[in-house]
């Protein structure tokens, strides 16, 4: 990327570094249709159809614009079952970025996740984590593990301007290792820690998790779905890397890890697929073999051939500086005007994937009981017929002092940007609605659970209001 100066226009914009070529058309329904959508939908997001949302902040997974040439790409794509050339585009491209010799194709990340969970884990077992994603705590938790959760307290301090907020908390890990090293198979890094406000892991950190791992002769892997914002926050916000290319951060980053996974519908800016990539063959031949039970040949793993071949683009990609830096710019931006123009409470610094929004600030008369997350994210329907995600995450922390295992509840909205799609005025759009939910929010009375399953439950959890 070109240096630019402090005056340079591009800075003082959000300047798209493209152009648009196609575009779809969304609708904003009206107010007494978004009341009854809402009824229909069990009062939860996760039942609104997309046809009825007009700005869909709910993830950034798989609904990133791809461009014209992933789409050309696709056209390349070999689609034999055995070992097709668009195997070999996706397999060199991994080996470039990450550094990992042995790559395996999966359909997503979560697939990734299971076939190293089913090969890694088993019951009794602890993994460490900066912070769980919700379906890694869930395959830890389905294989009768648990998952431990070692962020520091800082992440509950949304206005602590923290450049790295998503790191491990060393004397945590520390205490953890010492006491629980028995059970622990490996560690894990989540870059960037994406339920831990989307905020990113400093290179000096990975290094100290780096030499704790090695003091108990355990493996450091990496869910590296976000790996190139990652790598941004890293020349950006750590001194030492402000002259380093976020490909060579990416490798450094990696280089202390025996293996990664990787959803690539984040940072690859695909709407389907994923990977993992080892250093060790014997673990990459029993991954192999997990992947015909459940994914499909090693060589395609679950994908069509043209989506290895989008893939290989998207990733390459996603480590332009051009486009990071306006990715992360277009995101503070929502940050900036959800807190100066809403007036609402968000993590500070912004992260990389979104904003992340405190609800308990919003709805202080309501109890974690009464649902405020649900509450804000009806009310955000509402008001403007805007999706975003809003949970309850119970985490398991470390006491530094006993060693002992508690849970802590982490309430967040989290408004997930999408990357290359949407608009800076949808965004402002997004903003003044937010303002609008912020003055009528002590009016909401709550909501109360009428269905939640046991396994994910927020993907599929129904509600109804209280009052």
């Amino acid at each position: 990327m070109a240096a630019k100066t402090d005056q340079d226009p591009y800075l003082d914009t959000l300047a798209e570094p493209f152009r648009i070529k196609t575009v779809e058309r969304i609708r904003l329904p009206t107010r007494a249709e978004r009341e009854e959508i809402l009824k229909r939908a069990f009062y939860s997001v996760m039942y609104l159809d997309s046809a009825d949302v007009f700005v869909d902040l709910g993830t950034d997974s798989g609904t990133g614009a791809m461009s014209d040439e992933q789409w050309a790409a696709l056209m390349r794509g070999d689609e034999a079952y055995v070992r097709s050339r668009s195997f070999f585009t996706l397999e060199k491209t991994v080996q470039d970025i990450t550094g990992f010799p042995h790559v395996v194709p999966t359909h997503q990340g979560r697939a990734a996740e299971n076939i190293m969970m089913n090969l890694l884990l088993k019951p009794g077992d602890m993994v460490l984590c900066n912070a769980h994603f919700d379906t890694t705590r869930a395959h830890v938790q389905h294989h009768q593990a648990v998952p431990v959760d070692l962020v520091g307290d800082w992440l509950w301090e949304y206005d602590e301007e923290l450049p790295f907020k998503g790191n491990f908390d060393l004397e945590r890990l520390a205490v953890a290792l010492e006491r629980y090293h028995s059970r622990v198979p490996f560690i894990l890094i989540t870059i960037l820690n994406n339920f831990a406000c989307s905020s990113p892991v400093s290179m000096a950190n990975i290094k100290a998790v780096k030499a704790l791992a090695d003091q108990y002769s355990k493996p450091i892997y990496f869910d590296a779905c976000r790996m190139s914002e990652n790598a941004y926050f890293i020349k950006t916000r750590e001194p030492g890397y402000e002259n380093t290319s976020v490909t060579d951060i990416v490798r450094e980053m990696l280089s202390y890890g025996s293996g990664c996974w990787m959803s690539a519908k984040k940072d690859a800016i695909v709407n389907i697929g994923g990977f993992l990539a080892v250093r060790d063959e014997d673990l990459a031949r029993k991954c192999q073999e997990q992947l015909v039970l459940y994914e499909g040949f090693p060589t395609y793993g679950g994908l069509a051939r043209r989506d290895l071949e989008a893939m290989a683009v998207g990733l390459r990609e996603g480590l332009d500086e051009d486009y990071l830096s306006h990715r992360v710019r277009s995101v503070a931006h929502l940050g900036d005007l959800l807190s100066s123009e809403a007036g609402v409470v968000v993590s500070k610094p912004v992260g990389g994937s979104g904003v992340f929004v405190d609800v308990a600030s919003l709805y202080p008369h309501l109890t974690p009981e009464q649902f405020p997350g649900i509450a804000l994210a009806c009310d955000l329907y509402l008001e403007g017929a805007i999706r975003v995600g809003a949970i309850t995450f119970h985490m398991n922390r470390v006491v530094p002092a006993t060693g002992d295992i508690v849970e802590k509840v982490f309430q967040f909205a989290r408004f997930a940007v999408p990357r290359r799609l949407y608009t800076r005025s949808h965004l402002e759009y997004t903003a003044k609605v937010m303002a609008k939910v912020k003055d009528r929010a002590p009016a909401n009375q709550g909501y109360r659970a009428v269905y939640v399953p046991e396994v994910l439950g927020h993907f599929f959890a129904k509600f109804e209001p209280l009052g």
